[in-house]
């Protein structure tokens, strides 16, 4: 089993009297999840029940709140019990429903699952304020890919394996991570061919069920279209109005598409940095894949072993997007990129308010420092106090007419405490 590092936080939450809400996109472990809080608690005597919505024995509980309080009190008695609920969004206002249960101060602790935003946001979210924690889950990061790949020997020792092995064995293990990606059936499966019937098949799923389904889009093979361009065009800024013309939509149709594929956690939206926060809303964003195995898929360059392709800067440069978008997450900073009316670009700009730190990412093995002219160029606009430089070897520090500039090889990001450890300390 792949060991998720949201796992002990799920299970400390068992002692919470709110709900346990479990979200995120289909097939990233959610069930599995459960399953596993669910044998916690048997270990410890403690008595469970376990509902799966897309089974249709275990719909029947939940015609009315009373049907399911008999089904819980025949199988638990009066006893404190957890109940487990897989594919909550399956259950019409599935949000009114637990709230009723949960406001009955019953010894019944809950745990659910759901996939998508949009359908835990429209059945569960306003219906349960202030009962419930939610915790969303996404593909296997690399630094779980990694511990898993190399039977977890290297737990608290990330460094020093890193720092032996960051340019072989532990770059050859971010390669097989960049060509296949995080969701957990494609990193089980035994071959190639496995791997890409299995991210095939959860294309078709999603299609099938967040978009033709839950959303009700009548022009698919649009969508489907707009997906592959994105995900071709991806790291890239997108001009809405071209892209409209090239996949044959209206831009207002366009933009719900692809707030539909953000809120279905497929996509995430990077908006170019300003000064004025105006622009910032209005100017050509970029979209980064939460998967990058979905994402190759998605623009036909699944299984690329090999770093000669020409695509894989900007693969890489997806990695580094995960990296800095779950740091900034976790400091409430803000992430954006830079792009001047001149066409000079920086990839990313950490924005803290009160300073910015633009980041740099080079597919390269460098052996001396070197900056861009579009680094440059952000320099003398904005003056940073620090800049970063992530690339495949050189890790060194220097000062340049009063700005740090700190190059980073790519496996520091991994590293729990990188920013505790004074990297972006100004």
């Amino acid at each position: 089993m792949i060991k998720r590092a949201i796992y002990q936080t799920l299970e400390d939450h068992l002692s919470s009297k709110a709900i346990t809400v479990i979200i995120g996109p289909r097939q990233v472990g959610k069930t599995t999840l459960a399953k596993k809080l669910q044998a916690f608690l048997k270990d410890q005597g403690r008595p469970t029940l376990f509902f799966n919505l897309d089974i249709e024995d275990d719909q029947r509980y939940f015609t009315s709140q009373e049907v399911l309080l008999q089904k819980i009190r025949l199988e638990a008695g009066s006893e404190h019990v957890t109940v487990f609920i897989d594919e909550l969004q399956r259950k019409k206002n599935a949000g009114l429903f637990l709230k009723g249960l949960f406001d009955q101060a019953l010894p019944i602790k809950f745990v659910v699952t759901g996939s998508g935003s949009l359908e835990l946001r429209a059945n569960v979210s306003e219906s349960l304020a202030g009962r419930k924690r939610v915790f969303e889950i996404h593909p296997v990061s690399f630094i779980e890919y990694f511990h898993y790949r190399t039977n977890y020997r290297y737990e608290q020792k990330e460094k020093a394996y890193f720092e032996l092995e960051g340019t072989g064995a532990g770059f050859g293990l971010l390669q097989e991570y960049l060509s296949f990606g995080g969701y957990p059936n494609v990193i089980l499966a035994e071959t190639i061919e496995e791997k890409k019937l299995t991210i095939a098949e959860l294309f078709t799923a999603y299609l099938d069920k967040d978009i033709r389904g839950l959303l009700n889009i009548q022009h698919d093979a649009a969508f489907v279209l707009l997906f592959r361009l994105i995900a071709d065009r991806a790291g890239k800024p997108v001009n809405f109005s071209g892209l409209a013309n090239e996949v044959n939509l209206s831009v207002a149709t366009l933009v719900k598409y692809l707030h539909y594929a953000e809120e279905t956690y497929i996509v995430k939206r990077l908006n170019p940095f300003f000064n004025n926060i105006g622009k910032e809303l209005t100017k050509s964003p970029q979209y980064y894949f939460n998967d990058i195995g979905l994402r190759n898929y998605s623009a036909a360059q699944f299984d690329l072993l090999h770093s000669h392709h020409p695509a894989y800067g900007f693969i890489f440069q997806h990695y580094v997007f995960q990296q800095l978008e779950l740091l900034c997450k976790k400091e409430g900073w803000i992430l954006n990129f830079w792009r001047s009316r001149d066409h000079a670009e920086v990839d990313f700009v950490i924005n803290r308010i009160n300073d910015i730190v633009p980041i740099e990412v080079k597919f390269k093995s460098l052996k001396s420092p070197q900056l861009t002219a579009s680094i440059h160029s952000f320099i003398n606009k904005y003056q940073p106090a620090k800049v970063i430089v992530i690339n495949l070897s050189l890790h060194q520090t220097l000062i340049v007419e009063g700005t740090e500039l700190v190059f980073l090889p790519w496996w520091y990001l991994l590293l729990p405490d990188w920013n505790v450890g004074n990297v972006l300390h100004v």
